[in-house]
């Protein structure tokens, strides 16, 4: 079975991007661990999707995207200094939520969903970064296809869940990186 619109894919693959003259490996999806998702539900960068489509179970792949193809340019005016009483819950700030380093689940004045990263904690302000965490980043995907196949009414149905909760998330999606198996790299 090839990989096509609605098939259900099973991937295993390391993602380096690069560093100087170095590549950095940011993530690994192994067969015990590997990359599910279902092929052409937009819960994958277009141009990933492009380099896979039409490979079946055994077939490997090395390719590069650039930010161009994913994550777009970093862009310095993502990074925003916030109050810091907007991350106050019942009148007290959760220091285990609001730390460096930490990326929380914020919303626009329009009601779109984002994730920002917390830079910098100071006495009235939170300092956030709204830059894709690979924004910026020249990746290279190296690996293989476990398995390819139809999706059953269960995985079809948590598809359509996470996209009525927000989506999952990640290292190839649109909306952020996060835990692979959850419509997610």
């Amino acid at each position: 079975m090839k990989i096509e619109i609605n098939k259900y894919v099973t991937l295993a693959y390391d993602l380096h991007v690069d560093e100087g003259d170095d590549k950095e490996l940011m993530e690994s999806a192994t067969k015990e661990a590997p990359l599910e998702f279902i092929f052409g539900t937009n819960s994958m960068l277009q141009s990933f999707e492009d380099q896979i489509e039409g490979k079946v179970a055994g077939d490997t792949f090395d390719f590069t995207l650039t930010p161009d193809e994913a994550y777009g340019e970093y862009e310095d005016d993502k990074i925003l200094d916030l109050p810091k009483n907007i991350f106050q819950v019942d009148g007290e700030i959760d220091e285990e939520l609001l730390f460096e380093g930490n990326t929380i689940p914020m919303m626009d004045t329009e009601g779109n969903k984002l994730m920002g990263s917390v830079i910098e904690v100071k006495d009235d302000v939170v300092s956030m970064d709204f830059n894709h965490p690979l924004a910026g980043e020249i990746m290279h995907f190296t690996g293989s296809v476990l398995e390819v196949r139809d999706p059953t009414t269960e995985e079809i149905a948590s598809l359509y869940a996470q996209s009525e909760e927000g989506g999952g998330c990640s290292g190839c999606s649109d909306s952020g990186c996060g835990d692979r198996g959850q419509g997610c790299s």
